[in-house]
């Protein structure tokens, strides 16, 4: 276990702070004469203290030797790669692992709180770690050859983060590896089956998630909300085989065991397959009327990431979206208004309510106690504030900067949503552990005195917040 939280230390325990650095404009001669002389394979290049680019030993080899180019009359900026991939000295050192990995990498400058160059590190500094770690398994993953080497890989990754819980590794973190890891198996799972099926595939699409995949919030009962965005130019022949690849990818996928999402929100379904002109004309229709179903669907939506493919393209949807709520806010409110219909189970004198009969009773689902509430409320100010990207937590940094919440108002819901994901994943991790389905339920009696304190302060933060959000869109306005 010791070897597996090695991996969420952050990155300033082991990043190398001695970093030589240059400016693009310097002459490439005599930065190579530097990197010879002091045996190093990289330079980092800024502009003032942040970095901005880098130049490696693979860039002169592929960009001047194999090239035939006369070093002499180059400057850094004609050699060097751009824009540096940059990481955080305050980042996990598996977050490291994973932007190496997603990016065919093998060092991350590192840069302080203000994007200044702070340091830099590499795949070796990862490697020194113990071997048995979400290292290896990220390491297993990218050399999976078969869709059942990666049904067993996606196992393990459910029987690590059986093993992590109760660590106290903290749950930011170890939402974030789960989504990590299995974005690494649907890469792995695209690149095989393009690779041994559709090598001709068109490469005018993106694959996006949506959901808690999409915010990287994902817990042990995530099923699929994924999505096809393509070129309008892509047609014909081009098209069915995209209709054809979408199909097998999700069939295997499932096959993998990723559940499929009850509600068809999958790339194999035409309603979730379109061109960008269809998806846009989709969008408006959701957000220009905002019913129930609309409401929950375009929120959902607008969790999309780009996990492969054409990152534009959902970058123009998703500011299609927001440009058209800048001028009309109904869909927000509407948004607002379901947020706050999901009321936290308190009685009198805060006592926390349970389901009275069936197979839950007894149980609280912590979703729809508090999850939806927080991430929803949170997501509704973000869209508004043009602050849509990264998790539920990201989006609550990006609100107190933006001053559209406050800095200890934003605190007090942080723990109120770590703890309610907390003992969701603590209640899943029971269901795998006694062979049952993992959900969105725990059972109070199987919380401590202390434990059923915290719950109830989490769901009285999730009220505060919903009377917030209640003010804030103005709800007691609002018609039905």
């Amino acid at each position: 276990m010791a070897g597996e939280n090695e991996f969420f230390r952050p990155i300033r325990e082991i990043e190398q702070r001695r970093v030589v650095s240059c400016s693009a404009d310097d002459a490439l001669v005599d930065i190579v004469g530097r990197m010879r002389e002091m045996s190093i394979s990289c330079v980092v290049v800024v502009d003032g203290a942040h970095p901005t680019a880098i130049l490696t030993d693979r860039d002169l080899r592929n960009k001047v030797i194999a090239a035939g180019r006369d070093p002499a009359g180059l400057r850094v900026r004609d050699v060097m790669s751009a824009p540096v991939i940059t990481i955080g000295e305050d980042d996990v050192l598996y977050e490291a692992l994973y932007r190496m990995s997603r990016h065919g990498i093998h060092r991350l400058v590192v840069v302080d709180r203000k994007g200044a160059l702070a340091g830099i590190v590499t795949v070796t500094d990862l490697l020194r770690l113990q071997a048995h770690s979400p290292h290896q398994l990220v390491l297993d993953i990218e050399k999976a050859e078969s869709i059942d080497a990666l049904r067993e890989l996606h196992q393990r990754i459910q029987q690590l983060i059986v093993h992590l819980a109760g660590t106290g590794i903290a749950i930011r973190d170890t939402v974030k590896l789960i989504a990590n890891l299995n974005d690494q198996v649907l890469i792995r799972l695209i690149d095989l089956l393009r690779r041994d099926r559709y090598p001709d595939l068109t490469t005018d699409f993106a694959f996006v998630v949506m959901g808690s995949e999409g915010r990287g919030e994902q817990t042990l009962s995530t099923d699929q909300d994924n999505a096809i965005l393509y070129a309008d130019s892509v047609q014909g022949e081009a098209l069915a085989r995209l209709e054809a690849f979408s199909n097998e990818l999700i069939d295997a996928l499932i096959s993998i065991g990723v559940p499929p999402c009850p509600g068809g929100i999958m790339a194999r379904n035409p309603a979730w397959r379109r061109s960008l002109t269809a998806w846009k004309r989709e969008l408006t229709q959701w957000l220009s009327t905002p019913t129930p179903d609309n409401v929950m669907t375009g929120s959902m939506f607008m969790d999309l990431r780009p996990l492969y493919g054409r990152r534009e393209l959902a970058d123009t949807l998703r500011e299609h979206a927001l440009h058209y709520m800048s001028h009309e806010q109904g869909f927000l409110v509407r948004m607002a208004q379901n947020m706050v219909n999901f009321a936290p189970p308190l009685g009198w004198f805060g006592r926390i309510k349970v389901e009275k009969s069936g197979e839950r009773r007894g149980e609280v689902d912590l979703k729809k106690a508090g999850i939806f509430a927080i991430t929803d409320g949170i997501k509704a100010l973000a869209m508004e504030a043009r602050r849509l990207d990264g998790s539920t937590h990201d989006r609550m940094e990006a609100l107190v900067e933006a001053g559209v919440l406050k800095a200890e108002q934003v605190a007090d819901l942080r723990a109120a949503f770590d703890f309610l994901v907390r003992m969701r994943l603590r209640g899943q991790v029971e269901a795998l552990r006694g062979g049952r389905t993992p959900g969105n339920y725990i059972a109070l009696d199987q919380l401590n005195a202390m434990q059923q304190g915290e719950l109830r302060l989490a769901l009285e933060g999730v009220a505060s917040f919903q009377a917030f959000i209640q003010q804030h869109f103005k709800l007691q306005l609002l018609r039905n």
